[in-house]
């Protein structure tokens, strides 16, 4: 993806230091645009957006050992800070409300934008809930769509782990602590392995311990980057609920798999099922069901990158999408025979996230057919 307009990181860790609810704050960036012509507008412009004292008193002076803590670890290679209003913030989550103000990611932040399924479930699944979960995971990376999840125990792990797993597959964490920490702490392997392949990703500046109100936050996110939410195993009373719930309200699909009514962990995706939710036993159900979310986030993508509109795209053919000359370029680099992504950012010089974007978009015009980590034009 092009650059987008460049933010002042600390001004925007002191916007998120401050605390406190929200709204306020995001009423803040809107309105000035940026996070240091925010503070800039001083304690007049703070409370007429509605900050509190307390937070007025932290945009004023943060706390200086975690504005350190944050910078330094902003200073370390593939560690990023997206501001809301950074055109690169993932258009997908701007209808959480509230959405983030910002999020930190460790890893490859153009995965944000690439079409994913979230899934999730039960913390303690029982055997055959683990294995659908890898199943369905590993299903969605064959077919190219990344796999969101919340790093937690259970359905969560095996849903990452089936990812990584799956050659070319990509998984996206959202946690609810601060990236420098890991929770639960027995996943540390598995979120190297994430950062390494994927991304990790958290609304908390480094140094934020697990509180338990930050997981139901999460969720939101978890749901938000999700083209739909499936789910596998979950209680009545579950952060999977949560999320299914945060789901609908974004207007994204829900997806839920049945299974024995002695099993309390599948009483959850019953109710799911009962209040509208989907009711799906294969992964194919799930992606037949994802079109409608992913033509949106497909217009998002031409908008982003400049590419055309519905209304001004070409008539189906072998032409490539657009006159631009990067799309020119890399319909060059393309042919018949399935090409793996290295060879491709070798033939056309462009970079990954550029081309990981523009190979989606020409997917979702239905130019280029995917599988297994390599692309072609469609016959």
């Amino acid at each position: 993806m092009p650059p987008s307009a460049a933010h002042d990181p600390e001004a925007l860790l002191r916007l998120i230091l401050a605390g406190g609810p929200l709204p306020p704050r995001q009423r803040l960036l809107d309105a000035h645009g940026q996070a240091e012509q925010a503070l800039r507008a001083g304690p007049a412009a703070w409370r007429a957006a509605g900050c509190s004292p307390e937070q007025c008193a932290g945009l004023a002076r943060p706390e200086p050992a975690a504005l350190r803590r944050g910078l330094d670890w902003l200073a370390r290679p593939g560690q990023h800070l997206l501001a809301r209003t950074d055109a690169d913030y993932p258009a997908l989550l701007q209808s959480p409300d509230p959405a983030p103000l910002g999020l930190f990611v460790q890893g490859d932040p153009s995965l944000l934008w690439h079409p994913a399924v979230a899934v999730v479930g039960s913390r303690t699944p029982s055997p055959s809930g683990a294995e659908l979960a890898a199943d369905f995971a590993a299903a969605f990376a064959r077919c190219g769509l990344s796999v969101v999840s919340g790093l937690a125990a259970g359905i969560d792990g095996r849903a990452h782990r089936a990812a990584l797993d799956t050659p070319g597959g990509l998984t996206v964490a959202v946690v609810a602590t601060g990236l420098d920490l890991t929770y639960p702490p027995r996943h540390a392997g598995l979120q190297a392995r994430i950062a390494a392949r994927g991304a990790l990703v958290s609304e908390y500046p480094p140094g934020t311990a697990p509180r338990p109100g930050q997981f139901p936050a999460r969720n939101r996110i978890v749901a938000g980057l999700g083209l739909g939410t499936v789910v596998i195993e979950a209680a009545l009373r579950s952060g999977a609920l949560i999320t299914a719930r945060l789901a609908a309200e974004a207007g994204r699909e829900v997806f839920a798999l049945p299974g024995s009514v002695r099993n309390p962990r599948a009483h959850g995706c019953h109710r799911l099922i009962r209040d509208g939710a989907l009711l799906v036993e294969h992964p194919e159900e799930v992606i037949a069901g994802l079109a409608g979310v992913a033509r949106v986030l497909g217009q998002a993508l031409r908008t982003r990158l400049g590419a055309p509109t519905e209304q001004a795209r070409a008539a189906p053919g072998r032409a490539p999408p657009s006159s631009d000359p990067d799309y020119q370029c890399l319909w060059q680099a393309l042919d018949d025979n399935p090409t793996g992504m290295d060879s491709l950012i070798q033939r056309s010089g462009l970079t990954t996230a550029r081309l990981s974007a523009m190979l989606l978009v020409m997917e979702l015009d239905g130019k280029v057919v995917a599988a297994h980590g390599r692309y072609c034009r469609k016959p």
